[in-house]
């Protein structure tokens, strides 16, 4: 196992991600899934915030607890990666939000990027970020490229599946950044599509015919 994979493997999780797969699964129900999914990982990718001690008044006493005491940066890789902010957002809502907009062109063989909005205060803070698919890792390694030159904290890939090829390149580029995922795909077709995978995430989440 790669050094920079943080494979979850929980029951639910896995389950879902079934359901994820099937070819009949519709849009609807696709996106509703992604969104459950965002939420289990936002769990497991946020175990190690830093938190404060706090007071709070229960309805019997005062009482001793924790609050977050980090900031964080969710960023989507557009268009896909939008398809996991609501789920991650439920559970870290007081999270901001940027977005980025970069794919791979397959005339050229390289990466171009068309949008980019970050909040303002990203310097030295943690950023998720976002992306359903870690295929050839082009996008991916472009997209933490650019996050870097804002001086942000640690960075952590969030995505549904992941390759070998992705992760290696990752690793090879910036080595200080984790992946969290449900699986590691047997590998990539010509194409550059995750086997056994679950096709085009952008696609399937918004019903869109090629």
């Amino acid at each position: 196992m790669a050094s920079n994979l943080r494979l979850i493997e929980h029951p639910v999780a896995q389950h879902k991600l079934h359901l994820l797969r099937d070819k009949a699964t519709t849009s609807h129900s696709f996106r509703q899934i992604v969104e459950e999914l965002s939420a289990l990982l936002a769990y497991e990718a946020t175990r190690d915030l830093k938190t404060r001690p706090a007071t709070v008044e229960t309805p019997m006493e005062r009482a001793e607890t924790r609050q977050v005491d980090e900031g964080l940066v969710l960023v989507a890789v557009m268009r896909a990666g939008n398809g996991m902010l609501d789920g991650m957002l439920q559970i870290l809502p007081f999270a901001s939000v940027g977005h980025i907009g970069i794919y791979r062109d397959r005339f050229i063989h390289s990466t171009v990027e068309y949008y980019l909005r970050l909040p303002r205060e990203v310097k030295g803070k943690k950023v998720l970020l976002l992306d359903p698919l870690l295929a050839t890792g082009d996008t991916l390694c472009a997209a933490i490229e650019r996050l870097k030159e804002y001086e942000v904290g640690p960075i952590r890939c969030i995505s549904l599946l992941s390759s070998q090829t992705g992760l290696d390149k990752i690793q090879k580029l910036h080595p200080d950044v984790e992946v969290f995922t449900l699986s590691l795909e047997r590998g990539l077709n010509e194409r550059g599509f995750l086997l056994p995978g679950l096709g085009d995430a952008g696609d399937r989440l918004y019903d869109v015919i090629q």
